[in-house]
This record gives C-alpha cells, structure tokens and sequence, in this order.
C-alpha cells in the first residue's frame, strides 16, 4: 500500500508541480533522491542579488549544490590552435554584414573576430549582448549558488566541467558556423528571452517554467546542446546517492522537448 500511496503523490506531483517565485521545480525518485531544479541565468542584474531567502534555505537543507560546471574557478574559453578561416568566407554576406555591425557596436575588433572560431564568436557577442542589457557573470544564479555553497562548506559536483564544455563546442561541425547563424538570425529573440528570464527572478510571483519559448536553435543544434545534454544528465543524477539535492542548469533545459524534468519523472 506504501508504495502505491508513494506513485500516487508522484502522480499528483506531476499533474500539480509546485511553483515557486522563481524558476524551480522539484522532482523527486522513487529511489530516494529529490531534486530542487533552478532554471539559472549564468548572467544576471544587481537587482538579482542576493537569491530569495527560501531558496537559500532549500540550499542549506541539501546535500549538495549540483551545477553544469563551477564557473568560479573555471578558466575563460580559449581557442588556441584553432586555425581559422575568415568569417568572411563561412557566413551569408547577410551574415556577415550583421557581424560587421556588431563588431561596431559593441566596439570589437573585426580581425580579432576573424581569428576565433564561429563558436567562440556566437558565444563573445552573445556576453556582449548581456552586458549591454546590464547582465554580469558575478550576479549569475548559478554563481551566487555557489558563493553560498561554499560559505555552507557544502559540496559542488559539476555535471560536465569547464574542459567537457569546451570540447562539446569544438567538436561542433565545421566549428559550428549554424551556432554563429542562429545567433545572428535570432539575435532580438534572444534578448526578449533574457528579458523574460530576468523577470522571472525579479517579479515576486509563482513562476511557470513549463510555459512555451521560440525555438532560436536549428533541430540539429537543439538535439546536440539541449537534448542529448540533458539525457546524459539525467543519468548523472539517477546515479547520486539518495538525498536532496539543488540543482542549476540553463533555464533552457527545463522546458521544451526532451527537457530535463520530464526526463527525470520517466
């Protein structure tokens, strides 16, 4: 009867999720663990800090804080030996034009660009988009997690690590060029949706993260940084020892096909 009563509340659990006045769900296993998942932004305001004291509070009540990877101590992306061909010849002259003009808006410098690969490009001028919108990486969710961990003497496993981060990035096809169009391509998208993510931590009231986003991923991009990520993940997690545990991923990956918490309640 126990364990009938148990799928029951798991059921009810998954019909009913609980919201919380930021990007959170809780899953739990029928083999002991409970997760607390926190949609992280890796960037953030002044005005997202500190985190709501109730998250603070699950934090302390873990066993430890779960991150994609600690971004306190990991070393800046690099791209050395990586030779290049000019973007020039890579992208659309659409494309390119709009890198152009990026460069010039965000005071980069052009042939600085041309020596990095198109990844390393996509993810320079999406940082300077951030900051633009006022976003730093010392007010990121996952980085004040962290800071409290820590200041908890509480443990912090990286689900992949800085190197394994990296490597997904180089082994893209052809130094993922479609990375660089997509974010060209959905460049205002992108900054609505950090906007949205923003609200989420500054507006006092239940958040649904289940809520739907426009895809700014091609299907192939999408499968590779989303959705096999997140299986790899669940099964990380399916292996912990049982207990509760918080844990900060992309906000990305809790909702949309093949999305972190649904995988866990299969």
């Amino acid at each position: 009867m126990g364990k009938v009563l148990r799928c029951l509340a798991s059921l009810l659990g998954d019909l009913t999720p609980a919201t919380f006045p930021w990007p959170g769900m809780d899953v739990s296993l029928a083999s002991g663990r409970q997760f607390h998942l926190v949609g992280s932004i890796h960037m953030g305001t002044s005005a997202m800090a500190p985190l709501p004291a109730r998250l603070l509070e699950r934090l302390e009540q873990a066993q430890a804080l779960i991150v994609e990877a600690d971004i306190t101590v990991s070393p800046p992306l690099t791209s050395v030996g990586e030779a290049q061909i000019p973007l020039a010849n890579r992208l659309s002259a659409a494309h390119y034009d709009r890198v152009c003009q990026l460069s010039e808006d965000y005071q980069l410098d052009l042939a600085a660009l041309d020596g990095l690969p198109p990844w390393h490009v996509a993810l320079l001028l999406q940082s300077r988009q951030a900051e633009r919108l006022g976003l730093r990486a010392d007010f990121g969710i996952d980085y004040q997690l962290i800071q409290a961990a820590r200041a908890n003497d509480q443990p912090v496993i990286e689900l992949e690590g800085p190197e394994e981060q990296l490597a997904l990035l180089r082994r893209l096809p052809d130094q993922s060029v479609a990375l660089l169009a997509d974010t060209l391509t959905h460049w205002h998208t992108n900054a609505r949706l950090l906007q949205v993510m923003i609200g989420w931590w500054l507006e006092s009231r239940p958040v649904d993260v289940r809520q739907a986003f426009p895809s700014t991923f091609s299907h192939d991009l999408y499968s590779y940084l989303m959705t096999d990520r997140n299986h790899r993940w669940k099964s990380t997690l399916q292996q912990l020892p049982p207990g509760t545990y918080v844990v900060a991923v992309g906000a990305l990956h809790l909702y949309g096909a093949d999305n972190l918490p649904g995988l866990l309640r299969q």
